[in-house]
């Protein structure tokens, strides 16, 4: 029988970084099996293929977390707003939890069941009825004996501890995620109170995910932190933030910002911003680091490769030397070569980092000397990438129409958008923009 992998607050406990995946909706919208505006999961049973192969990539990148693609997969979410699949909810997740337990299985990877926010919370449903919701997903879950639940991307910390206190229900370990920036929810309750409700709730893993920057994301997770430390209260931290750069974006995140979503990649950050990220999470005492929308899996090897040395690998000195005598490989004796395959394992530098030299060594061997010259750390820590658009300003005024949970604008309903709700809308927008 295989090893019984060591659980997420197993290994959390004894200090470990745990690397979650990357942002599935996005990265699947772009390759043509999510549609942008319900973005819903149905691609889990329609196109099995291409979600096992963006876990795949996420694993080899050095992902240890392979989270359900089961974001927006309730029913309400399903059938709203004229939204038509052919799945129900309950087939979604059940193949989303397959395919995800499938490439867990090719690594030391746990599956994660994810649920998300509802329509029904928007639309002031009641309490009994979005907890039915999660109860609805959930028992997916517990058939499919996930390794731990993930109750992410809500915007109001009250519909979020719903979730916990119906998740806790397993007895399986509750991660809770927010997607809110430093000032809170969006009903304003600050990121530290955010916390420690959610920890009250059931909930072991606390913190944020998507809508914001990863460093705005750290710097909000260390509010919680604060609150929850403050309290008298004990949690692990996690953060998956967005890929894009948002230092312009108010508190409801990239979502007010008129590029959303079909204009973000000027906005998008380099593997290089991303080890600062990753360090950043990790001085803030964030164990469970992962990504959100924008993600794709090279920003996640440079999570892995930047966090090797904590998780038990490559020293510093290590830049010029090929991990286990790897370097031998360009040997030009096939018997010096043949010496790797005694190797004993590469640790946690991830397998795609066999076709990634750390801070760009590749570059060595490339044919322009200019270019080789750029195969050194300093060149890329310190690069200021240009965006080629000349006439494009640096930052963006966010369309703020001030309205959330509660408000008549948010309510939600099963048919298709009508042209005279569309007139509304563009008439709210006109003003929103007239007033900014």
């Amino acid at each position: 029988m295989a090893p019984t992998k060591k659980g997420i607050l197993e290994r959390l406990n004894a200090g470990e970084v745990v690397i979650g995946d990357g942002g599935f909706v996005f990265a699947l919208e772009k390759r043509g099996y999510v549609k942008a505006g319900p973005w819903t999961p149905e691609a889990a049973a329609e196109y099995p293929d291409a979600v096992r192969q963006l876990h795949r990539e996420f694993l080899r990148a050095g992902a240890n977390v392979m989270q359900t693609f089961t974001f927006y997969a309730s029913d309400d979410k399903l059938e709203n707003r004229g939204n038509k699949v052919t799945f129900t909810g309950a087939q979604v997740n059940a193949a989303a939890c397959d395919l995800a337990r499938e490439v867990a299985n090719e690594g030391d990877a746990l599956v994660a069941g994810g649920v998300s926010q509802t329509p029904s919370y928007l639309s002031c449903k009641s309490e009994t009825e979005v907890k039915a919701i999660f109860k609805k997903q959930l028992d997916v879950f517990t058939k499919k004996n996930v390794d731990f639940l993930i109750a992410e991307y809500f915007e109001h910390v009250e519909e979020a501890v719903w979730a916990v206190e119906v998740l806790k229900e397993t007895g399986k370990p509750v991660a809770a995620s927010l997607c809110i920036g430093p000032e809170g929810d969006m009903h304003g309750v600050s990121p530290g109170e955010c916390a420690v409700r959610l920890v009250k709730a059931g909930a072991q893993i606390v913190g944020v995910n998507c809508h914001f920057d990863p460093l705005t994301c750290v710097k909000a997770v260390k509010k919680m932190k604060e609150g929850v430390e403050k309290a008298g209260l004990k949690a692990h931290y996690m953060v998956q933030p967005l890929a894009f750069h948002t230092p312009d974006c108010n508190c409801q995140g990239f979502i007010d910002l008129p590029e959303f979503p079909f204009g973000l990649e000027p906005r998008i950050l380099t593997r290089w911003d991303m080890h600062q990220y990753a360090r950043e999470a990790y001085n803030a005492g964030i164990r469970f680091i992962g990504g959100c929308c924008g993600f794709e899996p090279y920003h996640i090897r440079a999570v892995a490769e930047e966090l090797a040395p904590e998780r038990g690998f490559l020293p510093a000195a290590s830049e010029k030397h090929g991990m286990w005598g790897a370097g031998l490989e360009m040997h030009t004796k096939p018997w010096v070569r043949a010496s790797e395959e005694l190797a004993p394992e590469r640790g946690f530098l991830p397998a795609a980092s066999e076709k990634h030299g750390m801070w760009g060594a590749g570059l060595e061997m490339h044919t322009k000397p200019w270019v080789r010259a750029r195969a050194q750390r300093h060149y890329w820590e310190n690069i200021r990438p240009a965006s080629g658009r000349p006439k494009c300003p640096s930052l963006s005024t966010p369309e703020s129409w001030g309205v959330t949970k509660g408000h008549s604008e948010l309510l939600q309903h099963k048919e298709a958008t009508t042209t005279q709700e569309m007139k509304h809308v563009l008439e709210m927008q006109k003003k929103a923009k007239a007033s900014a």
